[in-house]
This record gives C-alpha cells, sequence and structure tokens, in this order.
C-alpha cells in the first residue's frame, strides 16, 4: 500500500495547501475580501469574507494532515458549492471566462474532495495514526461530504442573493 499510501498524501497536502494559501489569500486584505463578497451578493459579507478565510485554512489543513479527513473534504465541498452556485457557474466551465471564471477549478477541487472522503487520507496521516481512518471513508466518507453538501446548499440560500445587473444599453 506504499504507492497508494504515497499518491493520497501528495494529493492531500496539494490539495490542502491550495485551500490554505487561498484563504490566506482572503483573509490578507479582509476588507477587500468583504467588499467583493458584498457586491456579488453576499449578505454580511464581512462575516462571510472571515469564515471563508478562516475555513479555508482550517480545511487546508485537516486535509494536508489527513485529520478528520472526510469532515475537511465535506468542507471543501459546501465552499466549493457556494463559489459555483453563486459565481463561478454564470461563467461556464473554463475559469479563463472574465469576469468570475468559470467553474472547472472549484469543480475540480469539489471532486478530489469527494475521492479523499471516500478513499480515505492513507496510512500516512493522522487519521491512519489515530486508527479512525477506515472509520470514516468509503460509504461513510460519501455521506459525509453528502452533508457537507447540504450546508454549502443552506449557507447559498441563507446568504447570498444573485444581485441585480442593470444592462449595459
Amino acid at each position: 500500500m506504499e504507492q497508494f499510501d504515497l499518491a493520497v498524501l501528495v494529493v492531500r497536502l496539494w490539495v490542502g495547501l491550495v485551500m490554505i494559501l487561498h484563504g490566506l489569500n482572503h483573509g490578507r486584505n479582509l476588507e477587500g475580501t468583504a467588499r467583493w463578497f458584498g457586491s456579488v451578493g453576499f449578505r454580511n459579507a464581512r462575516i462571510n469574507a472571515l469564515v471563508s478565510s478562516v475555513g479555508e485554512v482550517a480545511i487546508g489543513t485537516a486535509i494536508a494532515a489527513g485529520f478528520l479527513t472526510s469532515f475537511g473534504a465535506a468542507g471543501m465541498g459546501a465552499m466549493m458549492f457556494v463559489a459555483f452556485w453563486s459565481i463561478h457557474r454564470f461563467a461556464g466551465f473554463f475559469v479563463f471566462h472574465r469576469p468570475d471564471e468559470g467553474f472547472e477549478y472549484v469543480a475540480t477541487l469539489a471532486v478530489v474532495g469527494f475521492a479523499l472522503a471516500v478513499i480515505g487520507p492513507g496510512s500516512w496521516s493522522v487519521d491512519g495514526v489515530l486508527g479512525i481512518a477506515d472509520d470514516l471513508d468509503g460509504p461513510v466518507g460519501a455521506l459525509i461530504f453528502a452533508m457537507g453538501l447540504v450546508v454549502g446548499y443552506v449557507q447559498t440560500l441563507v446568504m447570498w442573493k444573485r444581485p441585480i445587473v442593470e444592462s449595459q444599453t
């Protein structure tokens, strides 16, 4: 299983780093992030910006460490659902469609999160050391991930309303 453990470790470390850096980028200019969140329709934009920043760092750290991996993956799925539904779906698939960018990036992170929740973090993880990795993956991991999508859906319903954009005619 060393090949599997190495491969899943590399995926966890990379995806975790991506989430951590994204969260730090949001937190670096929290006021600017909050203004942007408000401009795209989020209520309580400052709270959403703070939750996004702290959440992405926490989720990335959990995934990288392989600690409660299915829950970290569910959190990533929730965030990616919110990002997809509120911003990226309107621009199509490709991220280079401006100004909002397409959904390929957020969909890829969600799919990787689902895969990690189902296959587990491998034995080279905190979950593996604690002996809980097998308890949280497979069908249980898929259910935990699905619950994360539900949380993302509810957050979107409660915290976001698509802004009305006046035509440029």
